[in-house]
């Protein structure tokens, strides 16, 4: 039902949003708990502020009180953030805008015994990231299939 509601909401978020010059970074319709939220992490250049944030919001709640039907009839919350900074790497160019940044990948099995990689992305094909981290105190590079990726993410070293 999640992807439903997604799906035909991602439209007029993303109209909506690309009006203002910004980026829809995700979308996504998720339960916790008893409730559910509606969530959309939207970025610029230079950062989003909490105006920019409730603007969205305002003009978002406004078309989806109009639509017939109504894309989601169960209550839920509605949040417009920016993707703060550990932001999620979903598209092609989070990927491309990236490389030479540290980023956490989480794996859906293991690779060399380990299913998280953090590190600096040194390299993106169509097909694989590059990665060069941290294993105690050797370097290492690891090159991982992108169907192999659960989650990735930039990620902030410490």
């Amino acid at each position: 039902m999640s992807s439903n509601v997604v799906e035909s909401i991602q439209p007029v978020a993303a109209a909506i949003v690309s009006a203002h010059q910004f980026e829809l970074v995700d979308l996504e319709f998720v339960r916790e708990g008893q409730s559910w939220y509606l969530r959309l992490y939207i970025d610029k250049p230079g950062g989003i502020n909490i105006e920019e944030c409730a603007m969205v919001s305002d003009e978002l709640s406004e078309k989806l009180d109009a639509m017939e039907p109504d894309p989601i009839p169960q209550a839920y919350f509605l949040e417009v953030s920016s993707p703060g900074a550990e932001r999620p790497l979903k598209k092609e160019a989070d990927f491309q805008n990236a490389i030479g940044k540290y980023v956490h990948v989480g794996l859906y099995q293991k690779l060399d015994g380990k299913k998280v990689f953090e590190g600096d992305l040194t390299a993106v094909t169509p097909t694989t990231l590059t990665i060069d981290y941290l294993d105690k105190t050797r370097h290492k590079t690891v090159t991982i299939n992108r169907e192999q990726i659960s989650q990735a993410r930039l990620a902030v070293k410490f």
